[in-house]
């Protein structure tokens, strides 16, 4: 930016108020942090603004031990894979700051040029401090030039006056053959929203068309984030929760005073209602809830003349944590 500099010997009220207007404008810094750089620089906008600048990472430092449980989660995706990173802050209002966005949106594009597996379907994890050292190129007026993430991230804190920090993130490959589908759900632009679901669909034969792969891979990813499937096939279902469920069932179903024979059919029932509510495969699908998603498979296995199957998926929403994917 070019600034005119003036000095307080020549300075009205009214010059005085335009360079506070200025200065915020140019850096979003707080008023009450502009007015105080500007007193203590006699009005020199340009060493204000410098000096904000270097006092702007002790400002986030100190600011840094706040909960940040707000923010939005970034996602990114090419040919190869999709990647989804969490830049958390401490209120919706600052989520909501076109800075902030620019920066989950910058990060995500940069986190998705990291080299990582090539394995088809495999995902990745990128830990907070792994990414914290990547350089990045920004081309935003109130943040320009390379830096690493760890100061953007710094300079973005001083300047929206609350605590920002990376939650993490991670990588999807896509299948061989087939389709990586996504989904963001309260999303205030492309590439950004509070909840992400991610689906992998592989297609047995190579040569099989995929336009309506595409169409039901975007189905189930929203389905995905509606729904909420823990595991995806009943075989998934680890045993200890699968354990603790049919106790408490069986517990519930006890206390009912009937026969042997008709607590175990009630537990076969409700144990029936359990997987459908956590088995991604079980599940009624949100699109069409007269078939599961396993039917919704097999008929589009039918239309497209090939074995389709879901082979990864995850879904992932603010505040929740990325590092438990």
């Amino acid at each position: 930016a070019c600034f005119i500099r003036y000095y307080s010997s020549e300075l009205s009220s009214l010059d005085q108020m335009n360079l506070i207007k200025e200065l915020r404008e140019a850096t979003s810094a707080p008023i009450k942090e502009v007015k105080s750089a500007l007193v203590s620089s006699n009005w020199d906008i340009e060493a204000a603004q410098k000096d904000l600048r270097k006092r702007g990472v002790v400002l986030a430092s100190k600011k840094s031990s706040r909960t940040a449980g707000e923010g939005l989660l970034a996602l990114a995706q090419n040919q190869e894979k999709a990647v989804v990173v969490e830049l958390n802050c401490e209120t919706d209002f600052v989520a909501r700051n076109e800075i902030f966005q620019y920066l989950a949106l910058s990060l995500a594009k940069s986190a998705l040029l990291l080299e990582g597996t090539k394995n088809d379907n495999a995902l990745t994890h990128f830990m907070a401090e792994h990414l914290e050292d990547l350089r990045l190129s920004f081309n935003h007026p109130k943040l320009t030039g390379e830096k690493t993430l760890q100061n953007a991230i710094a300079e973005v804190a001083a300047m929206m006056g609350e605590n920002v920090k990376l939650g993490g993130g991670f990588a999807i490959s896509a299948p061989s053959h087939g389709v990586l589908s996504t989904y963001l759900h309260a999303s205030p632009q492309p590439g950004l929203g509070r909840i992400a679901g991610v689906v992998s669909l592989d297609v047995e034969d190579s040569s099989a068309p995929l336009d309506s792969v595409r169409t039901v891979g975007s189905q189930l990813a929203m389905h995905v984030v509606a729904a909420k499937p823990l595991f995806l096939a009943k075989e998934d279902v680890n045993s200890d929760a699968l354990g603790n469920e049919e106790e408490i069932l069986r517990s519930q179903a006890e206390s009912t005073g009937k026969s042997e024979t008709a607590i175990d059919k009630i537990v076969e029932g409700r144990l029936r209602k359990y997987f459908e509510e956590v088995v991604l495969l079980e599940q009624k699908f949100v699109v069409d809830d007269t078939v599961n998603v396993k039917t919704v498979l097999s008929n589009l296995s039918k239309t497209v003349e090939s074995n389709v199957k879901i082979s990864n998926f995850v879904r992932v929403q603010v505040g929740q944590g990325l590092k438990k994917v």
